[in-house]
């Protein structure tokens, strides 16, 4: 694609989550609507944003926006569409780490199998691997913060959808309905995570940055935990939890949400303690994440979704960018380790 092509596209795109995911933003504090469109227009912040970051007392400037958020995601180009694509992108990290198995996809009305798994012709001949399996999350091919993820569980003849229980009829029917999606193995996580909340599977997001000199390093670490909100997912953007990660011993902050300005130490659900707690075999998570950055050395920022089973990490998958909101509920980034790599890229000035 031609340059000047190119850059149109980006700006076209760039108008369009503009307008759709910040001036259109859910307001989930009440910000009045002057205010919300003050500062989208002078910023690109979302109204929780301004709510978040307490910027009616506090300077935009210290903090970068969903605006700048969405121009980083080009940092990784041209190869930030092999992670935007999740079936690409776990083809490619297969060979450096443990990813989830995918068994089925269906794009554009056609599904094929995966790997070792049976030939199909119609959803229903995916029924018997999904029993000899037992639980795999439905997934889109492209979508992210866990937009339309499901989690489909079967035990001989009982179903469950998102942990309801559901039919055999209801399952296929959802399968036929949809399209643009995967199938995938579902991963039990380790017995401490499973404690803090059981019914979602915790999920630890770090972000590693690769500076000027090639030298890759872990900027941040957060660990995800569900809520009866938030089921099937973890993601905060859907009303889990984040706890952020002591990047050396691995323990636990309080965790907080993205939809509201409280603070829980212990599980608001299960009860159990959340601050002060470790995460299991965190050593052995930075290894494994350090080693795949340098396998794929062009990739300059990386978003690892990480699942901690008993037998160790897996990398659930890999995002070009990170929403800045789970960084900076903890502190601003536009002066900050962020907001300098930014820079480095010609994200922001």
């Amino acid at each position: 694609m031609h340059p000047l092509i190119r850059t149109s596209v980006r700006k076209a795109k760039l108008v369009y989550l503009w307008v759709t995911r910040i001036l259109l933003a859910p307001n989930r504090f009440g910000v009045p609507l002057p205010t919300r469109i003050r500062y989208a227009v002078r910023g690109g912040f979302i109204g929780d944003q301004y709510a978040l970051y307490d910027l009616s007392r506090r300077s935009k400037r210290e903090y970068l926006s969903e605006f700048d958020w969405y121009r980083s995601r080009w940092i990784n180009e041209p190869f930030d569409a092999m992670l935007n694509n999740k079936i690409v992108c776990n083809e490619i990290l297969q060979h450096h780490v443990f990813v989830p198995r995918i068994l089925f996809i269906k794009n554009k009305g056609r599904l094929v199998a995966h790997g070792e798994t049976l030939p199909v012709s119609s959803v229903h001949d995916t029924i018997p691997a999904l029993r000899q399996v037992g639980s795999v999350f439905m997934k889109p091919i492209a979508a992210g913060k866990g937009v339309g993820v499901r989690r489909l569980d079967m035990k001989g003849k009982s179903f469950w959808i998102d942990r309801s229980p559901a039919s055999e009829d209801q399952l296929v029917q959802l399968l036929e309905d949809e399209d643009g999606w995967f199938l995938s193995e579902t991963i039990e996580q380790h017995h401490e995570l499973a404690r803090i909340h059981e019914p979602t599977s915790n999920t630890i997001r770090l972000i590693t940055m690769r500076r000027p000199d090639g030298a890759v390093e872990i900027f941040f670490a957060v660990l995800r935990v569900g809520t009866s909100a938030s089921i099937p997912v973890d993601n905060g953007s859907r009303g889990g939890l984040v706890a952020r990660i002591d990047l050396e011993s691995g323990t636990l902050s309080e965790a907080r949400t993205l939809w509201s300005k409280d603070v829980f130490t212990e599980h608001p659900d299960s009860g159990v303690l959340i601050r002060g707690a470790n995460v299991p075999m965190w050593d052995e998570v930075k290894r494994q994440v350090l080693d795949a950055v340098e396998a794929v050395p062009y990739l300059q920022f990386i978003a690892w979704d990480i699942l901690v089973s008993e037998e160790g990490p897996c990398v659930i998958e890999a995002n070009t960018s990170s929403g800045v909101n789970i960084i900076q509920i903890w502190g601003p980034q536009r002066n900050g380790e962020l907001g300098d790599f930014y820079r480095e890229h010609g994200v922001i000035r």
